[in-house]
């Protein structure tokens, strides 16, 4: 009984030992990559392990790298990997530029891939180029006619500025100012429409690649659609804002003429009541000047002869005036 458990006990330990190195010695990675001509150390396979980097990920592509005739060791893929870096595809890119003849050291391939563009699809753009819409821009010729435009820029990646070159939307927006600048210096926009090919010229040469991450190899006007008349619409709003003005101005006007109206109004009032206090004053003077024999009684009774000659002729033409009104019936 004592002898089965040892044995047991044995061959669990070995298991134990054989998992444990097995983990931290991969066999069989070491024998594929002798297979492959690849030297890599024993040693070296379980410093990987204790530097939690796992073997696959750098054994691989060494294998491929070496196949495809790169100059590569495992240090620089090792430093990569810790670097946060994409091992596999830094050594794809590097294989597909030596295919290309394009020239992409291992260190400018792991610059771009830490600076988060995928290096690979760089190379792969630098020798098919890449076709890129913009979206429809909207430009007004001076003579007021809007046209809607869109381009399609073709473009080449640039290994050398893919490290802190601007990406597409720079290029877009420059496509996009260069559209807006040549339609807005045309006299008319029958002249755009005529030859569109003008826009893509200018365009091109302003040089709107410059400091970005690629190449424009041409810009092609894909829509040209007329759009509203900006400038009759422009004038429209111009003359409904002047007849508001004017309205305004009216209006004010018309207020200052009303209140002068009004201080007219109560000034007349103002002097009419003076008057009528004035002319109650008048008896009161006459019979204090008759009391203090200022006012004689023949010139009071002048004084009133002439007053009542005045009432009279007074009635005399108010009755003339009414009698012209009045129509006269034949019997």
């Amino acid at each position: 009984m004592d002898l089965i458990f040892s044995t047991v006990f044995i061959l669990v330990i070995a298991v134990i030992f054989a998992g444990t190195f097995l983990h931290f010695v991969p066999i069989g990675l070491w024998i594929s990559a002798l297979a492959a001509d690849v030297h890599v150390g024993i040693f070296t396979l379980i410093g990987m392990r204790m530097r939690r980097v796992p073997p696959s990920k750098i054994v691989m592509p060494l294998i491929k790298a070496n196949k495809a005739g790169l100059d590569v060791n495992v240090n620089q893929l090792e430093a990569h990997y810790l670097a946060g870096g994409n091992v596999d595809k830094v050594v794809d890119a590097l294989i597909a530029s030596q295919r290309a003849q394009i020239v992409l050291p291992f260190e400018r391939s792991a610059a771009i891939d830490l600076a988060g563009r995928d290096v690979l699809e760089a190379v792969q753009m630098s020798v098919n180029p890449k076709v890129i819409e913009t979206p429809i821009v909207s430009a007004v010729a001076k003579n007021g006619i809007e046209l809607k435009i869109k381009a399609r820029v073709t473009v080449r990646a640039n290994i050398d500025r893919l490290v802190g070159g601007a990406g597409e939307p720079t290029v877009i927006a420059r496509v996009g100012e260069g559209i807006v600048t040549t339609v807005g210096s045309s006299e008319s926009h029958t002249d755009v429409l005529e030859s569109p090919d003008d826009i893509s010229k200018t365009v091109l040469g302003k040089g709107l690649d410059a400091g970005t991450a690629f190449e424009i190899l041409s810009i092609d006007i894909a829509d040209v659609d007329v759009g509203r008349n900006i400038g009759a619409q422009l004038q429209t709003d111009q003359a409904e804002a002047d007849k508001r003005i004017a309205q305004a101005k009216a209006e004010e006007r018309r207020a200052m003429a009303v209140a002068k109206e009004q201080e007219m109004k109560a000034y007349t009032q103002e002097m009419e009541a003076k008057v009528v206090e004035a002319q109650a004053e008048v008896p009161h003077a006459m019979a204090q000047a008759l009391k203090e024999g200022k006012l004689g009684v023949m010139d009071y009774y002048n004084l009133m002869n002439l007053q009542s000659d005045t009432e009279m002729r007074n009635a005399i033409s108010r009755s003339g005036r009414e009698a012209k009104n009045i129509p006269v019936t034949q019997k």
